[in-house]
C-alpha cells in the first residue's frame, strides 16, 4: 500500500522530566518550534493545528499560526493518534496543506494544568468513585488482575516487562529511569496498588513533543528523511472500566488495530518495531495479543523470553516507554515520536534496520484507542 501523508518534522522539548520553570503552554510552544525547524517549512506554510482541548487555540496564538484547519480532540492519552489521523484526512481533502500536532504537560511541576475530577452526576462519580475506584492505578488494577487470572499471566512476567523497558532506558540518556532493573528488584519495591509495584507504574513528568504532517509529495521537496504514514486507526469501547465487554482483552485495540494493518496492507510479521502506551506494565501484554502479534495467553511468555528487549525478535518501547522514558500525563506524542525516530533513523536506542513501526495509544482505562503504521518509504 501506498502511504497516505508524512511526518516531515518531529521533536520533544529540549528537556524532559522535571521542568519546574516552563508552563504547559511554553512546553508546547517549544516542542512546536523545534519540529517546525526540524521539518523545515516557514511556520507561515503551517496551515492546521492539533492538540488537546485550549491548549490548540493557546499555541496557535503564541506562535502566530492562522490556521484554516483545527482540532481539539481529547480522549486522554492516545489524543495524539487521532489528531494524526483527523490531519490526514484534512490534507487530503484539500483542507490543509500542513498540520502541527501538539503536546505539553507539566505532570509533575503542574504549571498551567487543569485539575482532574469525575463530575458528580456522570458515570464515574455515580457508580465507581464512591467504591474507592479514583487515581487510574486503582482503575487499571481491575483488568490487570482478571487477565492475570484468566490468561495465566504470573508476577514475575508483568515484572519482566518493565525490567525488558529498562534495559531500553538504559541506553537512552534522555530516559527519566535509567538503572538496570531485576525481577527480584520490581517484586520488592513498594507496592503502589496490587499487583503494581512502583517500576509497574509509569514516571511522572514534565514535557513535549510535536509533529509536522504533510502530503506525501510535499515530504518530496524538504530535506532530512520523512516518516510515512501507510496506515491508521481510532477506536471507542465504553465509558467506565468496569464496564468493559471483556477484563482480559481491548475491543478499541483490537478495532483501531485491524483498521490500521488493513489501511497498510501488512501484517504483524511486517512489523520491525513495536511501540506501546504503557502507563501501566500490563498494557503492553495487551497490546502484544490484541493486535495479533502473539496468541492468547502468549504474551507474558514471549516478553520473559526476552523478545521485546534489546537484541529480541520485536523490540518494543525502545524509548523506555511511559515507565521509564517519560509520561507527562498523555504519553501517547511520546510513542509516536519514539516510532518516529526509529523510522527515521534517529533513535537513542536506534533498532537495526527498522522499516515499518508500528505505535500504538491508549486513552483512558482502555476507553479509546489509536494506531498507526509508519514506513521509511512511501510505498
Amino acid at each position: 500500500m501506498s502511504a497516505t501523508a508524512a511526518i516531515v518534522g518531529a521533536a520533544e522539548t529540549t528537556r524532559l522530566g522535571i521542568i519546574p520553570d516552563m508552563t504547559a503552554l511554553a512546553l508546547n510552544v517549544e516542542a512546536s518550534m523545534l519540529a517546525i525547524r526540524d521539518s523545515g517549512l516557514d511556520i507561515a506554510e503551517i496551515d492546521g493545528i492539533a492538540s488537546t482541548g485550549h491548549i490548540t487555540a493557546a499555541t496557535a496564538e503564541a506562535l502566530g499560526i492562522r490556521p484554516r484547519w483545527i482540532d481539539n480532540t481529547h480522549v486522554g492519552g492516545c489524543s495524539y493518534f487521532l489528531h494524526l489521523r483527523h490531519a490526514i484526512a484534512a490534507i487530503e481533502t484539500g483542507r490543509a496543506k500542513a498540520v502541527l500536532v501538539t503536546h505539553g504537560q507539566s505532570g509533575r511541576s503542574r504549571l498551567g494544568e487543569e485539575g482532574f475530577s469525575y463530575l458528580p452526576s456522570g458515570p464515574n462519580g455515580q457508580f465507581e468513585a464512591p467504591y474507592g475506584v479514583g487515581p487510574f492505578f486503582t482503575m487499571f488494577t481491575l483488568t490487570a488482575l482478571r487477565f492475570m487470572k484468566d490468561l495465566g499471566i504470573t508476577h514475575e512476567q508483568l515484572a519482566m516487562v518493565a525490567v525488558a523497558q529498562r534495559r531500553w532506558a538504559h541506553l537512552n540518556p534522555r530516559a527519566f529511569s535509567q538503572d538496570l532493573l531485576t525481577v527480584d528488584d520490581v517484586l520488592n519495591a513498594p507496592l503502589i496498588a496490587y499487583p503494581f509495584h512502583k517500576p509497574q507504574c509509569c514516571v511522572v513528568t514534565d514535557g513535549g513533543g510535536a509533529f509536522v504532517v504533510t502530503s506525501v509529495d510535499r515530504a518530496k521537496d524538504v530535506a532530512g528523511p520523512a516518516a510515512y504514514v501507510l496506515g491508521t486507526g481510532e477506536s471507542y469501547a465504553h465509558t467506565m472500566v468496569s464496564q468493559m465487554d471483556d477484563f482480559t482483552t481491548s475491543r478499541a485495540f483490537r478495532d483501531a488495530g485491524t483498521e490500521a494493518f488493513a489501511q497498510a496492507g501488512v501484517t504483524p510479521a511486517d512489523i520491525d518495531h513495536l511501540q506501546v502506551y504503557d502507563a501501566f506494565a500490563h498494557v503492553p501484554l495487551y497490546a502484544l495479543e490484541d493486535l495479533g502479534f502473539v496468541g492468547r495467553g502468549e504474551s507474558g511468555a514471549f516478553v520473559e523470553e526476552g523478545h521485546t528487549a534489546p537484541g529480541g525478535s520485536l523490540p518494543m518501547n525502545t524509548n523506555g516507554g511511559g515507565l521509564a522514558y517519560t509520561h507527562t500525563g498523555m504519553y501517547g506524542m511520546f510513542a509516536l515520536q519514539e516510532s518516529i525516530r526509529q523510522i527515521r533513523r534517529r533513535a537513542a536506542a536506534q533498532v537495526d534496520d527498522v522499516e515499518l513501526a508500528f505505535s500504538q495509544g491508549v486513552g483512558g482505562m482502555f476507553e479509546f484507542a489509536g494506531s498507526a503504521i509508519f514506513a521509511t518509504q512511501p510505498d
